[in-house]
């Protein structure tokens, strides 16, 4: 596959994309703050820059997948010279969740600067990420969308759904949307428990049924086995869900279900920021005892 790709950031997420993309045979320099991440790499071909600016020299493609607006924004045009240092005619591809204004902020600044952009948010978690099946939600212009479309076939399924920003309005739509699942899965596994049924037995005799999700396949199980280890960390779908609610007010609307999903999460912060998002189950057990689903241990992250 012809074309050399810098990566930027190999966290949770960005690591197995990465990985990915060098399987699909591309080029690729890899940068991160923690450096011992993007040397993991090495052994499946990659070349490992020590600064950002450095990765960016050179590539046509520019994937960025940090933790928020603010890291990218930094890496983009802070002290990082990341922009300054991208060539004229590359493609940035956001692939981090941030506020749709600061991805249409970023996409004109770059754009000014002779360098295209389009804003690509995932939805897939980790397991996505490791089988390159991601839902790919991109903003942009359509010729942008087709320069992208070879990098993102060794990554998941990509829809241009509008312009600037918009792919980060479609990731919020799908965070609203897993957040409230969530707490709708965790409540009635918890109805299930404390009524007297089977809740395992529940979950299986919905599945396929109108309340079948892959919340309900994959969370509810997480649930059932009081496995939390992230995946998708609740301080990050306390971020999303901020962003959601930041967005609709923008918008004049009033989101009541998200609103009251963002305060069970945001509890949850308090000494539990980096368990998986399925672990909302462990807030409402708290406002419920002795409500409990299962017997067996917590597993959570150290």
């Amino acid at each position: 596959m012809s074309g050399h790709v810098a990566f930027l950031g190999l966290g949770l997420m960005g690591a197995p994309m990465a990985a990915n993309l060098l399987r699909g045979g591309f080029a690729l320099t890899a940068w991160n703050r923690t450096s011992a991440k993007a040397a993991a790499l090495t052994a499946d071909g990659a070349k490992v820059a020590s600064t950002a600016a450095d990765a960016v020299r050179g590539a046509d493609i520019v994937i960025t997948m940090l933790s928020n607006g603010s890291a990218v924004e930094e890496v983009l045009f802070g002290s990082n010279g990341v922009a300054d240092a991208i060539a004229k005619g590359a493609l940035v591809i956001d692939m981090s969740s941030i506020p749709p204004a600061t991805a249409r902020a970023h996409a004109e600044r770059l754009e000014a600067g002779g360098i295209a952009h389009i804003d690509a948010p995932v939805s897939g978690g980790t397991g996505g990420a490791r089988d390159g099946k991601l839902v790919i939600m991109v903003g942009g212009k359509s010729e942008d969308f087709g320069r992208a479309r070879p990098v993102f076939a060794p990554l998941g399924n990509p829809t241009l759904v509008g312009g600037a920003g918009a792919g980060q309005l479609a990731k919020l739509c799908n965070q609203a949307i897993v957040g409230i699942t969530i707490g709708a899965v965790a409540e009635a596994l918890l109805l299930a428990a404390a009524g007297g049924a089977d809740p395992a037995a529940v979950r299986q005799a919905l599945m396929g049924g109108f309340a079948d999700s892959r919340i309900l396949q994959e969370h509810g199980q997480r649930m059932l086995n009081r496995r939390f280890l992230p995946g998708f960390t609740i301080v990050n779908q306390v971020k999303d869900l901020d962003t959601v609610l930041d967005t609709a007010r923008q918008a004049k609307l009033q989101l009541p279900l998200s609103e009251r999903v963002t305060g069970l999460f945001r509890e949850l912060l308090k000494g539990g920021a980096g368990f998986d998002h399925s672990a909302l189950l462990l807030e409402l057990e708290r406002l419920n005892p002795p409500a409990r689903l299962g017997q067996g241990p917590d597993t959570l992250p150290p």
